[in-house]
């Protein structure tokens, strides 16, 4: 085989990478975290007064996960007031395994139930309005 050849034949092969990783890469999944990213970093000073509230409470937000369920037990600060708000359980990894849920409590106990499936890292997000006050919580957990 002459050189001329074997030139055209490391041309070939280096052309046919180049398409096999464009290839690769577009279909590749790209999810973002949040749609509409801008508008929520300008309301992060919001969210950083809600986790200073959080963290003034008299005990920290317990959760555990038992039997297929996350328990999430909320301070004795709140015993016998109603609670309402919203918990996420986010998965960095896909989009379709996020869950949202509103709840609204009498009790301190929330209860999420949590498909089998669900193995990995998450974060949990948990933002609720007790009082004419704000707060949010945020933990990562592996499931």
């Amino acid at each position: 085989m002459s050189w001329g050849y074997k030139i055209l034949l490391v041309y070939i092969a280096f052309v046919g990478l180049i398409l096999f990783l464009v290839l690769k890469a577009s279909f590749q999944k790209d999810d973002l975290v949040i749609n509409d990213y801008y508008a929520q970093e300008l309301k992060y000073q919001e969210r950083i007064n809600e986790k200073q509230r959080t963290n003034a409470l008299s005990a920290e937000l317990q959760y555990a996960f038992k039997d297929g369920r996350l328990v999430i037990s909320f301070p004795k600060d709140f015993s016998g007031q109603t609670i309402t708000g919203n918990v996420v359980l986010y998965c960095p990894s896909d989009e379709q395994k996020d869950m949202k849920q509103h709840f609204t409590l009498q009790d301190n106990l929330l209860t999420l139930n949590i498909p089998a499936n669900y193995k990995g890292l998450f974060e949990l997000h948990i933002s609720w309005l007790w009082d004419g006050k704000q707060y949010y919580y945020e933990e990562k957990l592996f499931l």
